[in-house]
């Protein structure tokens, strides 16, 4: 007989403390890192690929959000029982492959107007709409860590999810809280959610 196994829990790799009033913030970056983090990789020829976003895209499939990170590449991000859900209805046939990377990536939200000044003091990037639409989907450094970042506003409040190696969390967050100092950038509680 086995011994009954216990589920990992999350524990994310920030240690932040809230901002006492982030109501009248304009500005605000949050820890997501507890949002469940799955990889698709696919190979052109498959259904799988077929389905999916285009690179450099994002939708909505239901309460998860499908990212086209790079050719033949997506992240599905969201609570954990959807994005099971989501990754369990992927096509594997042909050279497809899931990994789970919940607990080796961290997330985080910026969102406000401020947001886009914010990131190009620590990204090269153009943050214009032109350039960087909702929904756009992106690699980029930021504050010199590898980054995977998506456009996502959110009841009209424009916001990006930032996603790095877990390894480089603290000092990413840290980063852009200095680089937010002079929007007055809030700090607010982790949250699952995208």
């Amino acid at each position: 007989m086995s011994e009954p196994t216990t589920p990992l829990v999350f524990a994310s790799a920030v240690t932040a403390v809230p901002s006492p009033d982030i109501g009248d913030a304009a500005l605000v970056l949050s820890d997501r890192s507890a949002v469940a983090k799955w990889v698709v990789r696919a190979g052109a020829e498959t259904n799988a690929a077929r389905t999916l976003p285009r690179f450099g895209t994002s939708e909505r499939a239901g309460d998860v959000l499908v990212a086209g990170s790079r050719p033949g590449e997506w992240l599905m991000l969201g609570a954990p029982e959807p994005v099971a859900d989501r990754v369990a209805a992927v096509d594997t046939a042909g050279h497809v492959s899931l990994v789970d990377l919940t607990h080796s990536r961290a997330m985080f939200r910026l969102a406000g107007a401020q947001a886009p000044h914010l990131l190009e003091k620590v990204c090269s990037l153009d943050w214009t709409d032109a350039m960087m639409p909702d929904g756009a989907v992106v690699s980029a450094f930021v504050a010199k860590v590898t980054c995977d970042i998506v456009r996502r506003d959110d009841a009209g409040t424009r916001g990006y999810l930032l996603l790095s190696d877990r390894s480089s969390a603290q000092y990413l967050f840290d980063a852009l809280v200095d680089a937010g100092s002079e929007f007055a950038v809030a700090v607010g509680p982790p949250k699952v959610g995208v």
